[in-house]
């Protein structure tokens, strides 16, 4: 899988290639668009006072990466087989980070159709789940790999401080529609975008909910431009995903008007033509929310 850049080529299709890997006896996934590569462990130099769950740091091509012992970020026991162990390269939040697994077996193909929003009521908003995807008698677990690097560096995460660094800012009238599946981040970006001065906030978990909403104002002949002026939209949500969401919008003769925003981990050089071809408006990393914050002014001018 060196410099995997994704089996699934095509854009908007509402499908997924994940790599499932192993801790424990526990299957575990992650987005295949994530994975740079995956690698035998190599030499680990142990970095003093890190936190818990880095191992420390590799060189890798002439880079310096962390390395996190995902073992370690789920509370469950060490390798019984290290010789055996994997090291996942990944890529998102403009970042690289190296996750040590116990082993890496194969890639499914699914749509995100099949993969069920994990119960508050067995996780809570700390959740580390995403999603669960039921797959030939097993259950594989989506990981929420954003939120294990945001525990160990906060500073990779969403800040209302850097919406105060842009000044008192006037209330703004644009009514902002919201898909996000990650409880966390849904509060997160509502106590920042509240404090940018949007008041008119709508959020939903998953491109789906969203689309409902927004077909159902068009069909109660409600003029759109009074309830909805704007979408934003993660990338990687149960049911339906942020491209085909947009795809959906965009193709559709009463929403195509709307301006949609992808503000995702997965915006990259090398995955942005994804976005692009669906129709969205912009796209922007995960955690840039002052320039979020900025192409949301722009957009509603």
């Amino acid at each position: 899988m060196k410099e995997n850049k994704g089996i699934l080529l095509e854009s908007g299709t509402n499908e997924l290639e994940i790599v499932e890997f192993g801790i424990g006896k526990n299957k575990f996934g992650i987005n295949v668009i994530k994975v740079k590569e995956i690698i035998n462990p190599v030499p680990i130099t142990i970095v003093p006072h890190a936190h818990p769950n880095v191992e420390g740091i590799i060189e890798l091509r002439g880079e310096v990466l962390p390395v996190v012992n995902v073992a370690d970020a789920l509370g469950f026991p060490a390798s019984e087989n290290p010789k055996q162990d994997k090291f996942i390269v990944a890529e998102f939040n403009q970042q690289k980070v190296v996750f040590h697994v116990h082993s890496v077996t194969q890639i499914h193909r699914i749509s995100w159709t099949q993969i069920e929003k994990p119960s508050d009521m067995y996780q809570g908003l700390e959740g580390q789940i995403i999603g669960v995807i039921k797959l030939n008698g097993d259950m594989i677990l989506l990981l929420d790999f954003e939120k294990i690097v945001v525990e160990i560096n906060p500073e990779t995460g969403i800040s209302i401080q850097q919406v105060k660094k842009l000044g008192k800012r006037s209330n703004s009238q644009t009514r902002l529609v919201v898909a996000e599946d990650s409880p966390l981040l849904r509060k997160l970006l509502h106590d920042t975008l509240t404090e940018a001065g949007f008041e008119y906030l709508e959020f939903f978990e998953n491109g789906q909910d969203a689309l409902d909403y927004l077909e159902g104002i068009v069909e109660s002949g409600k003029p759109l431009a009074d309830e909805v002026h704007l979408v934003i939209t993660d990338i990687e949500m149960p049911q339906m995903d942020g491209h085909h969401l947009t795809k959906r919008i965009k193709q559709h003769p009463e929403l195509s008007k709307l301006p949609v925003i992808i503000f995702s981990s997965l915006i990259t050089d090398s995955l942005r033509h994804k976005g692009q071809i669906v129709g969205a408006d912009a796209q922007i990393s995960k955690p840039e929310i002052t320039a979020l914050i900025k192409l949301i002014d722009e957009y509603s001018l």
